[in-house]
C-alpha cells in the first residue's frame, strides 16, 4: 500500500510495519464504507497479493468485522463491532490522515431540512 509524503515523513517505523494486510483491507473498506469491492480490486488499491488479501478478508468475516455476498466484500454496519477491533483505530488514523476525515458543517449545509420520509414522525 502506498503512503503520501507527510505520512512517511510524520510516522514511527514501527507504527508503519504494524499495519497489516487485514488491517489495511479493513481501514480501505471502512474508508469506503458505502461499496462493495471483490477482494483483486481490494488488492489493487492497497497494493497487496490478491491471495493474501482474500484470506485476511475471510478472517475479517469470521470476526464479523466485514460482510460477504458472492464475490463482493463490505465493511460491517455494526459500529460497536468495529470499534472493538484493536487495529481499527490505527487503520481509520491512517486513512484519515491520507484522505482527510469528513467536514460535518460541509456535510450540514448540503443535509435536507426534513427528515427522510423513512423516519417516522413523532409528533
Amino acid at each position: 500500500m502506498s503512503i503520501d509524503r507527510d505520512t512517511f515523513e510524520n510516522t514511527s517505523e514501527d507504527e508503519l510495519a504494524d499495519l497489516s494486510v487485514p488491517d489495511q483491507a479493513l481501514g480501505f473498506l471502512v474508508a469506503n464504507e458505502d461499496r462493495a469491492f471483490k477482494a483483486r480490486e481490494i488488492a489493487s488499491q492497497i497494493d497487496v497479493d490478491e491471495g493474501a488479501v482474500s484470506t485476511a478478508l475471510s478472517r475479517l468475516k469470521d470476526r464479523g468485522l466485514v460482510e460477504h455476498k458472492a464475490t463482493y466484500w463490505a465493511v460491517t454496519d455494526d459500529a460497536e463491532r468495529l470499534e472493538g477491533y484493536s487495529g481499527y483505530e490505527r487503520a481509520t488514523a491512517l486513512f484519515n490522515d491520507q484522505l482527510g476525515t469528513d467536514d460535518k458543517e460541509a456535510w450540514r449545509e448540503h443535509a435536507p431540512q426534513e427528515p427522510h420520509p423513512s423516519v417516522e414522525d413523532d409528533q
